[in-house]
């Protein structure tokens, strides 16, 4: 048995073209922005300056969206608006109802543990100012 051999194509092959290297981009100028800690403490004056603080969050009921509000200066009132400040929580809203023991009530006063009605999700140790 012969083994037949292939016949060698003659073609030529075509050359490879070079690639051109791409234009470097140049970067922009960063912005300097100022440092955390500045910022930090700037919000922390304008809260100092602007607002007082009335209380902390002490629990969050998501399914009714209500906020355990430890009470700790002055006292809370239906129709106060109220500012509520914490590491991922920042938002303004006014009182519709304020609750003790599953009762309403008009106002809580320095020490109780009151139950309020909130817009959006809030965090145990959250302050809540009064503006």
């Amino acid at each position: 048995m012969a083994i037949k051999k292939k016949a060698k194509s003659k073609a030529k092959r075509k050359p490879v073209k070079k690639l051109k290297p791409k234009k470097a981009v140049r970067a922009k100028k960063a912005v300097k922005k100022p440092s955390a800690k500045k910022a930090k403490k700037q919000a922390k004056k304008a809260l100092e300056l602007n607002f007082e603080k009335v209380g902390e969050v002490t629990h969050y009921f998501p399914h009714v969206r209500a906020a355990a509000v430890m009470v700790l200066k002055g006292g809370i009132n239906v129709g106060d608006q109220i500012y509520i400040k914490g590491y991922t929580t920042d938002f303004k809203e006014k009182i519709n109802s304020i609750q003790l023991d599953h009762v309403s009530i008009q106002a809580g006063k320095k020490g109780q543990e009151i139950g309020l009605l909130v817009k959006s999700r809030v965090r145990i140790g959250d302050s809540v100012y009064r503006i």
